[in-house]
């Protein structure tokens, strides 16, 4: 629960954060590429839109970041190829993601994951404006995709990097959004909000301490991989 003074102790931290922390750069190399492959059996065709968690911040390329690991975890499970996309900027919002990046995004995909909001916590953005954006990246990908997966927002007060008041009050924003993005997702029959309930390990994080390590980028994959069915 917040405080009366989080609020301004948090902006005064927010601050600080901005001009102390050195982000870890977006990953570097192919932005599209497939694993595995197969005689007889098709590719999966998956997408990854969003922020900077979708442009491999954290990790030297896509390889290690969270789409190389989904598509391995995919290709694993499946015994099938998957052809891979990333359409990931650093410091996207929702409506960056709607208006500039979604264009981008292919068509004809088995399964497309949504990896935004953190942008949109740190901005103080109003849930009822998430939901108008967050609503229409949602439609517009269920028309290219069988599949739509909304991964959860970053549990924020968890982040080594994040001193405590700060993390209090970005926790309290992402519940807001988190729970806009549930109830978008309810009620569409193909498009699942998802959200990783274990508390994260401090390997888990790169160096710059907010972005995930290859470690961490494995193991989001792997709970988000359980939630598509292939």
């Amino acid at each position: 629960m917040m405080k009366t003074l989080d609020r301004p102790i948090a902006t005064m931290q927010g601050l600080w954060l901005r001009a102390t922390i050195k982000m870890a750069p977006p990953a570097a190399g192919p932005t599209s590429g497939t694993v595995g492959t197969s005689m007889v059996r098709p590719p999966l065709r998956v997408v990854v839109l969003g922020d900077s968690t979708a442009a491999g911040c954290g990790v030297d390329n896509h390889d290690e970041s969270f789409t190389g690991w989904l598509a391995r975890e995919l290709s694993s499970r499946t015994q099938r190829p998957v052809r891979w996309q990333v359409v990931g900027q650093f410091g996207a919002t929702a409506r960056r993601i709607r208006y500039r990046l979604l264009s981008q995004v292919g068509e004809e995909l088995d399964a497309a994951v949504l990896l935004a909001g953190g942008n949109d916590v740190m901005g103080g953005r109003h849930p009822e404006e998430w939901a108008a954006d967050l609503a229409a990246i949602v439609d517009d990908l269920l028309d290219r995709s069988g599949q739509v997966i909304v991964a959860g927002i970053p549990p924020f007060a968890l982040f080594p990097s994040v001193p405590p008041t700060l993390g209090r009050v970005l926790r309290a924003r992402a519940e807001a959004l988190d729970e806009v993005s549930r109830d978008i997702c309810r009620t569409r029959s193909c498009a699942t909000w998802v959200t990783m309930t274990e508390a994260p390990q401090r390997h888990f994080f790169a160096a710059d301490r907010f972005h995930l390590s290859a470690a961490g980028y494995r193991r989001w994959a792997q709970v988000v991989a359980d939630h598509i069915p292939v």
